[in-house]
């Protein structure tokens, strides 16, 4: 696994062993990033069960003004913090160790809304339809934030209207998929 572009292109991340994470390869990133580009300059970043970091990473390479990475387990933490000091971007990136409703409810306390929220919860939990339940009143999202869920071929995607949501765009992979939604405006 590498950072594909930007200031850190070519630096080797690393992850950790097992299959506690899957992390993103490189050719779907490359995909993602493709479309993301017009988006990252400045932008604020959010990446939610961030694994070993590599997707907030490279959205910080390509010229994110900041990124935060919200993980809860210790093991894929320390392989974040050593990916971030590998890159040299740390001083762009917070990395908050708690699950990510908590993280969530703490950030809200900020009142600083973020461009773009990545996230890819462990597959076929529903946890995709919690987050966006939390984040529907959100002052981190406006309608110009665009969320972008990874997720597995059969994770369903029809309650989104329901929760205030329009799906902008979708990408289908080989074994999982990108859903990109936005705020429905009032």
């Amino acid at each position: 696994m590498r950072v594909i572009a930007g200031k850190a292109r070519r630096l080797k991340l690393v992850t950790i062993e097992g299959n506690d994470t899957r992390p993103t390869t490189d050719r779907v990133k490359e995909t993602l990033f493709n479309i993301l580009q017009p988006d990252l300059s400045g932008c604020r970043f959010l990446d939610l069960f961030a694994g070993s970091g590599a997707i907030g990473i490279e959205a910080l390479s390509r010229g994110a003004r900041e990124a935060v990475f919200v993980e809860n387990g210790r093991r894929v933490l320390n392989c974040i913090k050593d990916n971030l000091q590998t890159t040299r971007l740390f001083s762009q990136a917070r990395v908050m160790e708690c699950d990510v409703l908590s993280a969530l409810t703490r950030l809200e306390r900020e009142k600083e809304p973020f461009d773009i929220i990545f996230m890819d919860p462990p597959y076929d939990r529903g946890l995709e339809q919690q987050v966006l339940t939390a984040l529907r009143q959100s002052c981190l999202v406006t309608e110009d934030t665009l969320i972008i869920v990874e997720a597995s071929l059969e994770t369903e995607f029809d309650y989104t209207e329901s929760l205030g949501y329009e799906i902008v765009r979708e990408k289908i992979y080989k074994t999982n998929k990108h859903i990109f939604l936005q705020k429905v405006s009032a």
